[in-house]
């Protein structure tokens, strides 16, 4: 019995999409175990991606911010923070790129958005709202399982995770789209304004299973 009450306090999953409005997940601890697996819309494959969240955290090292792997790519879509250059890079396909210049601050909520399309091989960051330039990788399509994690950086499908890449902080408003997000919807995402939700993880409706030590809280709000 003990045991059994173990596992139900180490792995909840949420058995129905659940709405995060409000809400964030609190990492507190540096750990190569605690995670929250995303349960994607089922689709056969990902010509083009945007990807939103937002994020908070004191780290002054490299750390990730979103991980999906599939069989054949590890980081097939992965965004990560790179203390030594002090950049954001996205990755595609295992190939990256670097993004620097941003003025990521500790102890404040940034909004990242990264968008990518494999028609053209365009990748484009927003950081708080402020475009930078797109820059260029050629893929051809994710396709195959996809594992979506939080928390972690994979090192392989689902795994192989270091201590020393994890995240530590608070994250929310998470959202996935597989096409790029115009313009003015970034925007309306940035402020926080009515945007069309992600169709493929909408934070106001996910399905997810946290792994180990991650708390759903209310978001912290500056009060004026």
């Amino acid at each position: 019995m003990t045991f059994l009450l173990l596992l139900v306090t180490l792995t909840a999953c949420a058995a129905s999409p659940q709405d995060l409005s409000g809400k964030m997940f609190t990492f507190p601890q540096e750990t190569n175990t605690a995670r929250v697996i995303l349960t994607p819309t089922p689709i056969q494959e990902l010509r083009a991606v945007t990807v939103c969240h937002r994020s908070f955290t004191d780290l002054k090292r490299e750390h990730a911010l979103f991980s999906l792997a599939t069989q054949t790519h590890t980081n097939a879509f992965m965004i990560q923070w790179d203390e030594t250059n002090k950049e954001v890079q996205p990755h595609i396909g295992d190939t990256k790129t670097h993004y620097r210049g941003q003025d990521y601050k500790p102890n404040t909520w940034h909004s990242i958005c990264t968008t990518w399309d494999s028609a053209s091989g365009l990748v484009q960051l927003w950081f708080d709202g402020q475009p930078s330039m797109r820059k260029y990788i050629s893929f051809g399509a994710i396709r195959g399982s996809t594992m979506i994690i939080l928390g972690q950086e994979q090192d392989t499908h689902g795994g192989g995770f270091d201590l020393k890449q994890c995240f530590v902080g608070m994250m929310s408003d998470v959202h996935m789209w597989d096409y790029t997000l115009s313009p003015c919807e970034m925007q309306k995402y940035v402020d926080d304004l009515n945007f069309t939700p992600g169709n493929v993880l909408n934070w106001h409706a996910m399905e997810f299973q946290i792994i180990d030590r991650v708390l759903i809280e209310d978001k912290l709000m500056t009060c004026h």
